[in-house]
């Protein structure tokens, strides 16, 4: 194709049009001069209008947000909303939680003794493991549930699983049958799908300070602050399930004369279960997530083990509880992988020539796991897990020692890098921010934000900054913007060069996905525990575990975006006498520039989402005026209000960076045509 353009006379090759250069340019001569005037403004007015709020000082809004919570708090006994809505959907979802807590983690009396025992809860997971997935997931649960209970965890790993029990079923009683309306309908499909949307932009912790408030602080609010961040992929996939069925075989069922509930019943539904089980899946893998999350809203389990952990700068006790959010991630996830496999239609043929056997089997082992759960009611060793095979405490302090040595022993290497990118880039950057008139930030933005995506967008920004103002959290909210920026540009830079390398190479590709897969499948505290014992409690660490947080994502949109680019013009690239390096900067990466727009994009909304779990390690900024929302309730307002400048920040960011992707050549405020 590359011979036939350059053999096509002058006259019939399409003109290059100069209305077309003078776009480029006038976005190019916009985005110039909204950077000069950023920086003479800075040089000149340095220091002035930045609005900066002490720690200890509050603005009238978040006076009045006090005393609205205080409010509340007065009148939820009375008020008819909370008195026939939310107070009894609250103690519903706790009777739920706390059967599941009784059952699997401690009894209703308070006694650390659940129903089922240590031993019978092993038991009876590893049989429903092998039931819906196989016999080794079976073996992976066993041994993994085995082994909380060596690590001194097994009561705190049992509420984990609990209130990931509790949020799933509810979420799928909401979610499957929201995503059965949203794939067979168009008008529900328009209605949820910006809701949707919401849900999964907002940071997590915005969800908290709000249900916390509505509902107290407890398993309830934790659960239902949960099911709210895991529903929509199990909406998102059912309604893409059925809404994937082809045209012709919807056809053919409705010629047989099947009604609606009969197509859905007899031909949706089935033809779609690989895809529902995959929504279960990811549903599942979010809840994980969100639960150890909401120990900030006093959610038992591994993640108050972490939080405390992290307070306490105890590396030792941190590195043991992610440990095991780790473990458990990993089982969630085998187990619901293997029963999406087994939900396809090859699967099942192969278990209908076995399954006469399979179910004596299950049935041998369900009396069987019936027979140890009865032990485990009866003998104290299988109901509490043997303090003799307790090694949790030598297991913190061993990794306390560890990295106790390797501070000690490496100081010059971690501490000599932290402080060369903290003093040498982190800190002119967040003072080119934080020191730069506010008014003057506004106008920069919006100009830069004009010459992305035109009038639209520069009046979304105006308005996104314009609510931070009134927040009276410009300055931290700039101390955030910071370190958010800066981790994206790392991020992106990771992901442009191994997304590179897995896009042009199937063996980089395969060997680097199994660790992608499981960067992303592990809950955001975690990422903080290896790192503060390297580098102690300060933005630095923050910033690295957003940084680790966010890479999967980012690499895997550029490789699947270089992988996509057609064979044949890499090809002809080559042939024409091009360079490797040649192939990927002058045809690959421009090729793929969409594609890492929405990777700078992904990457730079996973890196906020860590702003609230990085203050836990000091990042300071909108995470640390949120975390103390939570401990404080004299600077609640200051927390709630901070968490709702995390959405319209991330709304700006978002917005700016799906512009630069939608449309990256086109002229600011050009009406589309």
């Amino acid at each position: 194709m590359a011979t036939l353009l350059q053999d096509r006379p002058a006259a019939a090759r399409p003109a290059r049009s100069p209305v077309a250069g003078r776009r480029v340019s006038r976005r190019t001569w916009l985005l110039l001069a909204a950077a000069v005037l950023w920086l003479l403004g800075f040089l000149l007015l340095r220091g002035t209008g930045t609005l900066a709020l002490p720690a200890s000082e509050l603005t009238d809004l978040h006076r009045s947000l006090n005393r609205f919570n205080g409010w509340i708090a007065e009148n939820r006994d009375g008020n008819p909303v909370f008195m026939y809505i939310l107070t009894p959907l609250r103690s519903a979802v706790g009777l739920v939680a706390g059967f599941f807590m009784a059952v699997f983690a401690a009894s209703p009396t308070g006694e650390v003794i659940p129903v089922l025992g240590w031993l019978g809860t092993v038991a009876v997971l590893t049989w429903i493991a092998f039931a819906v997935g196989n016999i080794r997931v079976a073996l992976l649960t066993a041994v993994v549930f085995t082994f909380f209970g060596i690590q001194g965890l097994f009561v705190d790993a049992a509420y984990t699983f609990a209130l990931v029990l509790t949020a799933v079923l509810l979420t799928l009683i909401v979610g499957i049958p929201l995503g059965v309306l949203a794939g067979t309908s168009n008008r529900v499909q328009k209605v949820v799908t910006p809701v949707l949307d919401f849900m999964q932009t907002m940071p997590t912790f915005v969800y908290l300070a709000p249900l916390a408030l509505i509902f107290l602080i407890g398993p309830a609010s934790a659960v239902i602050a949960t099911v709210i961040y895991a529903a929509p992929p199990v909406i998102r996939l059912t309604s893409h399930g059925i809404r994937s069925i082809p045209d012709n075989t919807r056809e053919a069922s409705d010629s047989l004369g099947t009604t609606g509930w009969q197509r859905l019943h007899t031909v949706q539904l089935p033809m779609a279960r690989r895809t529902i089980v995959m929504g279960i899946n990811q549903s599942t893998m979010a809840a994980l997530s969100m639960v150890t999350i909401a120990a900030l809203i006093a959610a038992p389990g591994l993640g108050q083990v972490v939080v405390v952990a992290l307070q306490s700068l105890d590396v030792g006790t941190a590195v043991n509880a992610g440990l095991a959010i780790v473990l458990m991630a990993i089982v969630l996830d085998r187990v619901t992988t293997a029963a999406s496999q087994r939900a396809e239609p090859g699967a099942r043929r192969a278990r209908r020539l076995s399954g006469r056997a399979r179910y004596v089997v299950l049935a041998g082992t369900l009396l069987l796991t019936f027979g140890i759960v009865q032990v485990s009611r009866t003998i104290l060793w299988a109901a509490v897990f043997p303090a003799r095979l307790n090694f949790g405490a030598a297991i913190s302090d061993g990794v306390t020692a560890a990295s106790g040595w390797l501070q000690a022993n490496l100081y010059f290497l971690t501490h000599s890098f932290r402080e060369s990118v903290t003093v040498g880039i982190l800190n002119p950057f967040q003072s080119l921010l934080t020191e730069t008139p506010f008014y003057l930030l506004v106008v920069v933005i919006a100009i830069a934000a004009y010459a992305i995506g035109g009038w639209k967008l520069a009046a979304v920004t105006t308005f996104c900054l314009a609510v931070i103002v009134s927040l009276g959290l410009w300055n931290d909210a700039m101390v955030t913007l910071a370190s958010t920026l800066l981790a994206t540009v790392i991020v992106m830079l990771l992901g442009v060069v191994f997304g590179v390398a897995m896009g042009r190479s199937s063996r980089i590709d395969a060997a680097m996905r199994p660790m992608l897969d499981a960067g992303q499948t592990m809950p955001a505290f975690v990422y903080l525990v290896p790192f503060l014992g390297l580098f102690g409690a300060t933005r630095f660490t923050a910033i690295v575990a957003a940084i680790i947080y966010a890479a999967p994502v980012a690499i895997k949109i550029t490789a699947d975006g270089i992988a996509a680019i057609s064979p044949t013009v890499v090809e002809a690239a080559v042939s024409s006498g091009s360079t490797p390096w040649q192939v990927i900067s002058k045809v690959q990466l421009p090729m793929a520039r969409k594609t890492l727009a929405l990777a700078a994009n992904q990457g730079l909304m996973y890196v906020l989402a860590m702003v609230v779990i990085g203050a836990l390690v000091g990042a300071g900024g909108l995470g640390y005026d949120v975390v103390a929302g939570f401990v404080q309730s004299s600077v609640f307002g200051k927390g709630l209000a901070a968490g709702l400048a995390i959405v319209f920040l991330g709304i700006l960011l978002d917005r700016i960076t799906q512009a630069a992707a939608a449309t990256p050549g086109r002229k600011p405020g050009a009406r589309k045509t």
